[in-house]
């Protein structure tokens, strides 16, 4: 089984998960009662599971006691943004809309919620449940998301936890308890994860005009970053890591490599496939993997190359794209280096977003 364990999860579990079918295992936490009792209703697959509740820590938690008489955010810029007046504008009309409705606007407050004063402590639950197993871990309750994190401190190696993705503040200040991306990386790091991505979420300022990313009161085009998704793994595949890797079982690896796949991530689930290839050739199909993989790493493309193919065009690329280590301000001489560096040039004038500078 793969197993995720999804901390607000109103809107339900993120459907690229599905993709484990049978395989799949799943627990959602969210303080709306309303829409745990929603998804509860609409879901089909019978291994996934929801609980209403607000995720909290035990009142003596060291971290709580840190946290004490703190105000969750020092600075909080959220009425600043123009996505706060949208919501003034619809406050009227949202306390009198459909379920949906609020949870589509993220009004999720003004819906039937749990008792705060009784918080679900998450890594005792899922014991309760008979969960020792835990693959990913995903936190977004929009409050105390650091405070939850804390809860499973002493339990990330003891659930098997490969990966998780977190929502971290691009604001605040340098206090301890904070739930800022520095306080929730060095967390992360020293318990053994490696930052694989950040997914940044820009909000815009009431004073200025705010075109929408997308349809709800949230993220703008031009706005400053405000919040992230922090997206952090075990790396066994790393130089330092290789007591790790070898304690890792092959289920644990594969499981990894999908993980990585679904973040859209080809080439570290590639990375995994070919440094583990011989553990792994058991128990899975690695040259279909790999396959798989190299369609991943073409997007857009209408015959998208073999991994054999693949390899061999990048290869060849790299001898005649970059001058020798010894000569570095060469010039190029073979047509086909002019040729390609033209071709990279015209995709680069019609899509600047195509191309992803090199270092130095």
């Amino acid at each position: 089984m793969f197993t995720l364990v999804d901390i607000g999860c109103s809107g339900g579990i993120e459907p690229a998960w599905r993709v484990f079918g049978d395989r799949l295992a799943a627990i959602g936490f969210d303080a709306s009662i309303d829409e745990c009792e929603r998804l509860a209703r609409d879901e089909i697959h019978p291994n996934i599971k929801y609980i209403a509740g607000f995720a909290g820590l035990p009142a003596n938690h060291p971290f709580a006691v840190k946290m004490k008489g703190k105000p969750p955010f020092h600075r909080f810029p959220f009425d600043r943004f123009s996505a706060a007046r949208t919501l003034e504008l619809r406050r009227d009309r949202i306390e009198g809309a459909t379920l949906a409705e609020k949870l589509q606007h993220n009004a999720w407050n003004n819906t039937k919620l749990a008792n705060p004063d009784e918080p679900v402590i998450v890594p005792w639950k899922l014991k309760e449940l008979g969960c020792a197993d835990v693959d990913f871990l995903k936190i977004d309750i929009d409050s105390l998301d650091y405070q939850v994190l804390h809860s499973f401190d002493g339990h990330l190696d003891e659930f098997g936890l490969l990966a998780a993705r977190l929502e971290v503040c691009l604001f605040g200040n340098a206090d301890e308890t904070e739930q800022t991306f520095h306080n929730t990386d060095r967390f992360m790091r020293a318990r053994g994860f490696e930052l694989f991505d950040l997914e940044v979420r820009h909000y815009s300022m009431a004073a200025l005009p705010a075109p929408y990313a997308i349809t709800v009161p949230a993220q703008t085009v031009t706005g400053r970053a405000f919040q992230a998704d922090a997206l952090y793994a075990r790396d066994p595949a790393g130089n330092d890591w290789t007591e790790f890797a070898a304690a890792l079982s092959v289920e644990k690896l594969a499981k990894l490599a999908a993980i990585f796949s679904i973040w859209r991530q080809p080439d570290s689930a590639a990375e995994i496939l070919t440094k583990f290839r011989v553990r792994l050739a058991d128990q899975l199909d690695v040259g279909a993997g790999l396959e798989l993989l190299a369609v991943q790493a073409q997007p857009g493309t209408e015959r998208p190359l073999s991994y054999k193919d693949y390899i061999a065009s990048f290869e060849a690329d790299a001898k005649e794209f970059y001058p020798a280590p010894h000569a570095p301000s060469r010039p190029p001489t073979a047509p086909a280096t002019i040729g390609r560096r033209l071709r990279a040039a015209l995709v680069a004038l019609r899509d600047p977003d195509a191309i992803q500078p090199r270092d130095g």
